[in-house]
């Protein structure tokens, strides 16, 4: 017999005990004795647990991809023709030898460039992006105001596109060839089409030169004072503390930014879900859900729209990644200080340690915004499984 299971040799009330089921021991004589509690190793536990042994080996991978980044954008920002010393310094001083040597080892620029890339890196390891040649402080301390806004004017734009942009692409699938699918079909496609700086020029100059329906530009009204920074986000910042006039007056700012970003982003995602909902709809699964007599609304959400949306999430995740990136002009003609215009202003300086920031920042937000995706496939399609 097992150790583990040996029966006690006392007797009248002598030996060890069972636990009943309600947790407490009896004394009788005859009792069965268990063993110390098994302890999971890490391995035995990844094993059990593929979602856990996915995103550890996603975030390996994502760390080695960011070094790769990092690599990337030193490389390309080196490339570029030019000079730091003669974008930043005056007409005067760039003719004094002295202050052009000085500048150039202040900023460590005058060593090789294999060993301003190991210098980056451990500055990097310890939190510092280096120090910007236009603001003259930290990068970082820069890209704590520029990431904010920029989040909350992309994170406010992608929202309103999921909503609409889904909703409009569900009625043109479910609607197929009739009239309502042609209007949405031709509303999608003049947002793709449309520049949206054009659109943003339009907009800026009919809602608030025109109508005055918009607040002018900026994220809050002339003379107002910034929420506590809690988060950097203004609408929520405003709202933790309480300042309801400065949470309206930032959410009539972000409102018409946010659309004019939103109008490309609808139609490329109504685009996508109506092909995906029409694929779907062909189905045997969808078929026979039908069949059983299960409600239409049942059906869309539990079998159709589910199985569609995995792609539209792909779709949405590069969407999202690419308004972090890409609202230079939107933010220029709003005058929206986000990270599209620290970029324009770092690029067009030469600010190397800036572009060099805006391009980790950019890069992490692609790999953060990839890994989400992945994730998600698994929630909302059962068919996903993490192997």
């Amino acid at each position: 017999m097992s150790p583990r299971w040996a029966r006690s040799k006392g007797t009248g009330g002598e030996g060890a005990g069972t636990k009943d089921a309600g947790g407490a021991g009896s004394g009788g004589g005859d009792g069965l004795r268990t063993g110390p509690p098994t302890v999971l190793r890490p391995r035995r536990l990844l094993a059990r647990h593929p979602l856990a042994r996915f995103l550890l080996r996603r975030t390996a991978t994502a760390v080695l991809l960011a070094l790769g980044v990092t690599l990337v954008t030193f490389i390309l920002t080196n490339l570029v023709p030019g000079d730091p010393a003669a974008a930043n310094l005056g007409q005067r001083a760039i003719g004094d030898p002295a202050i052009v040597a000085q500048f150039r080892h202040h900023y460590g620029l005058d060593k090789p460039l294999p060993v301003q890339y190991v210098t980056y890196l451990g500055n990097l390891l310890h939190g510092d992006l280096g120090e910007s040649q236009q603001s003259h402080q930290s990068v970082l301390t820069d890209l704590s105001t520029a990431v904010p806004a920029t989040l909350e004017l992309a994170g406010a734009a992608i929202v309103v596109s999921l909503i609409l942009g889904v909703a409009f692409g569900v009625v043109a699938a479910l609607r197929r060839d009739r009239l309502t699918d042609q209007l949405l079909r031709v509303v999608s496609l003049l947002g793709v089409s449309v520049p949206t700086f054009w659109l943003a020029l339009l907009a800026f100059y009919v809602f608030f030169y025109r109508l005055g329906w918009a607040p002018g530009s900026g994220r809050l009204d002339p003379g107002m004072t910034a929420p506590p920074h809690v988060t950097g986000l203004y609408t929520i910042d405003a709202a933790l503390a309480g300042q309801w006039p400065v949470f309206w007056s930032a959410v009539s700012h972000l409102a018409l930014p946010a659309l004019v970003l939103t109008a490309y982003t609808v139609g490329l995602l109504t685009r996508f879900t109506r092909s995906a909902v029409l694929e779907v709809l062909n189905q045997d699964y969808v078929r026979a859900a039908r069949a059983k007599g299960l409600p239409a609304r049942t059906v869309l959400f539990q079998y159709i729209l589910r199985a569609a949306l995995v792609p539209v999430i792909t779709v949405a995740g590069l969407a999202f990644g690419a308004l972090l990136s890409g609202t230079v002009l939107v933010e220029s003609i709003f005058a929206w200080p986000g990270l599209g215009a620290y970029a324009y202003r770092s690029a067009t300086t030469l600010d190397l340690p800036a572009v060099m920031g805006v391009g980790l920042v950019v890069g992490l937000v692609y790999l953060t915004v990839n890994l989400a995706v992945d994730v998600l496939y698994g929630v909302i399609d059962p068919r996903v499984r993490v192997q």
